[in-house]
C-alpha cells in the first residue's frame, strides 16, 4: 500500500492566503483589492492590498474636507476588520496549520493601501518548494 502525502510550499501558501484575503474583502468588505500579495516570514504573515477603497471613501479621506474624514475612514475599516477577525483567522489556521496569535493592520487613505500582519504560534511547516513523501507500508 502506497501512501502519498502532499505538503504545501511557501509560495503556494502565500498563493492560498492572497485568496482567502481577496474573498474577505469582496465578501465582508463589499470590494476586493487591485492588487495583492502575501509573505510568510518565520511566525509571521504579511499581507498587503493596493487599491482597497471606494469612490466614496476616497472623497472622504480627500485632504480638503480636513483630518476628520481620514479618521472617521480609519475607524470604520478598523472596527470592520475587527468584527471580521475570526473569519480571517480561521483562513489562514486552515491554510498554514498554525493558530494566529494576533492581527495588526492599518490603512493609508491617501494610497488606498492596506497592510495586515498576523502573528502565528510558531513558525509554518513549510517545504521550500512542492515535494511529495511516498511512504510504504509492510508487505
Amino acid at each position: 500500500m502506497t501512501e502519498r502525502q502532499c505538503r504545501k510550499n511557501k509560495g503556494d501558501a502565500e498563493s492560498a492566503i492572497c485568496q482567502a484575503l481577496i474573498r474577505f474583502e469582496k465578501e465582508y468588505m463589499g470590494r476586493g483589492p487591485l492588487e495583492i500579495r502575501s509573505f510568510i516570514v518565520d511566525d509571521m504573515v504579511l499581507v498587503r492590498l493596493k487599491g482597497v477603497l471606494t469612490q466614496a471613501e476616497i472623497k472622504l479621506a480627500e485632504v480638503e474636507e480636513g483630518p476628520r474624514g481620514r479618521y472617521l475612514l480609519k475607524q470604520v475599516r478598523q472596527e470592520l476588520l475587527e468584527r471580521g477577525r475570526p473569519l480571517l483567522e480561521v483562513a489562514i489556521r486552515d491554510i498554514l496549520g498554525v493558530d494566529v496569535v494576533s492581527v495588526h493592520t492599518d490603512i493609508s487613505t491617501r494610497t488606498g493601501e492596506r497592510i495586515i500582519v498576523f502573528t502565528l504560534e510558531r513558525p509554518p511547516t513549510l517545504e521550500s518548494r512542492q515535494s511529495v513523501t511516498i511512504a510504504t507500508a509492510g508487505e
